[in-house]
């Protein structure tokens, strides 16, 4: 009860982004993680050569696939979530620091923090009515090699146990703990809100050597690692996803090379946009007083923006390496003994494509965060 009514309509909507996340996650492992279940049940009645080479193929590629792509998305989500849990305490410091000066113990206040959760159960609640509602047509893609019997789709309950009951609990369990260790601070420093010194260099002579401009975009860069995180992680998802989806259509179905170019859009664009709305936010009075003090729309999203362009960059470079490798390896491997899979050569129309759209993207998205700060009103701010 107490954090629900700290936690405002702004903050669940925040945590809709986990939600999404969550959702992506499951709605691809369990297709994968449910066709592998029904595959398995027919193993013994494949005779064939060529029908065991596709079985272990399909069967090795849905492993790979749950493991890379939900373990990565789990990652993320567990990032974001430890991530607005920092940012709640911090500012709703004054209202933990008033309940803990009332009595409450740090794990009274912490456990509360469960409700985090909820956006967990809610995204994988989602994410497995889609994937048992998309079952039948992934289903037919899977089947159209037809060199054994052709599966139906039959959804298997235990997937909920694995996909839905113990991620719920572990993220709620993960909630309450990383809440309790943030919460182990003294009362004053709750109160006081001492750990945010948004508005100055960490280091007082990095300060004095460097003009302000300069000192707050790096500044900006070095005190929310988080945020650096999630921007190199969109260029990385855009990188290596859509250019993989482009380079799959040899590989694998259009149906599958289709998910991944969907489910890569939705995440590059959310955690661009959640980063830097959270950019603008934690720098809500720096942008007031440089208005202010005179600077322009242009310097401001100079100094808070450009300084993620190169990370954003160096994730689209790392990203286009990893999805190569990837492929490289899955080819070379997995399918070794599937003579129809063709050898996968790196696909520098797909780079030259994704490349000219992820700098489009990235650009327009900047320019609207840029004219969010002309539109950020001085007074309310400061009213805060």
């Amino acid at each position: 009860m107490v954090i629900r009514m700290i936690l405002g309509v702004r903050d669940f909507a925040r945590l809709l982004a986990i939600s999404v996340i969550a959702c992506c996650a499951v709605f691809v492992c369990t297709l994968f993680l449910n066709y592998n279940l029904d595959l398995v049940s027919i193993g013994d009645t494949i005779s064939s050569q060529q029908g065991q080479i596709l079985y272990q193929a399909l069967l090795d590629t849905g492993k790979v696939v749950s493991a890379v792509s939900g373990g990565c998305l789990v990652v993320t989500a567990a990032l974001l979530l430890l991530f607005y849990i920092k940012n709640f305490i911090d500012s709703h410091g004054k209202e933990l620091g008033i309940l803990k000066a009332l009595g409450y113990s740090n794990f009274q206040v912490a456990r509360r923090f469960w409700v985090f959760g909820l956006s967990i159960l809610l995204g994988c609640a989602l994410g497995l009515l889609a994937a048992a509602l998309y079952l039948p047509a992934f289903y037919e893609g899977q089947n159209q090699a037809q060199l054994f019997q052709t599966l139906q789709p039959q959804f298997h309950p235990s997937l909920i146990l694995g996909l839905l009951a113990l991620p719920t609990l572990a993220f709620m369990l993960l909630s309450v703990l990383y809440a309790y260790l943030k919460l182990k601070r003294p009362v004053l420093s709750l109160l006081k809100e001492a750990q945010n010194h948004h508005d100055s260099c960490k280091n007082y002579k990095e300060m004095a050597d460097l003009p302000f401009l300069q000192c707050l975009k790096k500044n900006t860069l070095h005190r929310r690692k988080i945020l650096v995180f999630l921007v190199w992680f969109s260029a990385f998802c855009f990188a290596s996803m859509l250019q993989m989806s482009m380079s799959m259509k040899a590989l694998a179905s259009d149906q599958f090379s289709f998910l991944m170019l969907i489910i890569g859009f939705i995440l590059s664009f959310l955690t661009l946009f959640l980063a830097l709305s959270s950019v603008l936010s934690a720098n809500g009075k720096t942008i007031a007083m440089m208005k202010v003090m005179g600077y322009s729309q242009k310097e401001t999203a100079h100094s808070l923006l450009s300084g993620y362009r190169i990370v954003s960059y160096l994730g689209f470079l790392i990203g286009t390496g990893y999805q190569y490798l990837l492929l490289k390896l899955t080819v070379t491997f997995v399918f070794a003994d599937y003579n129809s899979i063709p050898e996968y050569h790196f696909n520098q129309k797909a780079l030259l494509a994704t490349l000219l759209l992820f700098l489009l993207a990235y650009e327009c998205t900047i320019s609207y965060f840029s004219r969010r700060i002309s539109q950020l009103p001085v007074k309310a701010v400061m009213l805060e």
